[in-house]
């Protein structure tokens, strides 16, 4: 009898051990780091347990939702897309997001990846269909903040945070790929006929400054000239007036002499005759010579 009382009695406490630990198992929640769990008490939002040791209340309560707040990147994502001159393209289109409230992501949308990408599909169309085809192309960073922007303020009721949005392609059909790419051939060609015939233009004026240098300089030489031969007819005038006949009759031997001196200097002269004249002149210069020393 005794020992059916002790067996009773034991098993009681055991009871109230695994009673004790399956409490303290379901009531402390670990939280990993990358982690947010989303917890229900009788089927209503109860609380968000952060990374960590978490304490909930066991049996009534229960974590419902466990979710990563690590981001995430939605598959590439292809729509067609009209532009304001009437273009058709296709456009990829990439979206990274991290859940930053998952109290309002599992009680407000069911799927967060379609209902975002059915979102950003929409923004799309819309902005490229305010723009032209070059403007799409040129300004491609402005089309993807726009993107972000608006997106960003559709996404805030979900609890979603965009980090970032990409467009990685802008597609034409062939025939508009085709039309294209004759239009970038012919401004080629223009731009390298106006290339030509600035070079053309620029040449014909490099000759003309050097042609005009030229008749400067030479103008410029005349003038010396001249002054030169001004400054030795009055010296010459001055030497007349002074010495009178003598200084005149000096100036003309000795032109007489360099006139000789040139034409025995010529090549394949071997004998140079002089007329008499010529010897008169060289008396008459080493004379006016002898009377000026």
């Amino acid at each position: 009898m005794y020992f059916e009382d002790l067996l009773g009695g034991n098993a009681v406490y055991l009871a109230l051990a695994a009673f004790f630990l399956l409490a303290v198992f379901l009531g402390v929640r670990i939280v990993p780091q990358s982690e947010k769990h989303v917890v229900e008490r009788f089927g209503r939002l109860h609380a968000v347990l952060g990374p960590g040791i978490n304490f909930i209340v066991p049996f009534l309560d229960r974590v419902a939702h466990r979710i990563s707040v690590l981001e995430r990147q939605l598959p590439t994502n292809r729509q067609d897309a009209i532009t304001a001159d009437n273009v058709l393209v296709q456009v990829d289109t990439s979206v990274f997001y991290r859940i930053t409230e998952p109290e309002k992501t599992v009680y407000r949308i069911r799927d967060v990846d379609a209902a975002i990408a059915t979102t950003v599909a929409g923004i799309v169309r819309a902005e490229i269909g305010r723009m032209e085809l070059d403007t799409v192309q040129s300004n491609r960073a402005s089309l993807i903040a726009t993107i972000r922007d608006n997106l960003a303020n559709v996404v805030d009721d979900w609890g979603i945070e965009v980090t970032r949005a990409e467009i990685l392609d802008v597609n034409l059909d062939e025939a508009t790929r085709t039309a294209m790419l004759q239009q970038l051939n012919a401004e080629r060609a223009r731009r390298a006929q106006v290339t030509e015939a600035e070079g053309r233009k620029r040449a014909v004026e490099l000759q003309a400054d050097g042609e005009l240098y030229a008749a400067e300089q030479e103008a410029k030489a005349r003038r010396v000239l001249a002054d030169a031969e001004a400054y030795a007819t009055g010296v010459i005038a001055d030497a007349i007036s002074k010495n009178g006949l003598e200084a005149a009759q000096y100036q003309v031997a000795l032109k007489q002499v360099e006139a000789l001196a040139k034409v025995g200097a010529g090549e394949g002269k071997q004998t140079v005759l002089l007329p008499a004249a010529a010897l008169d002149a060289f008396s008459d210069a080493f004379g006016l010579l002898k009377g000026r020393s």
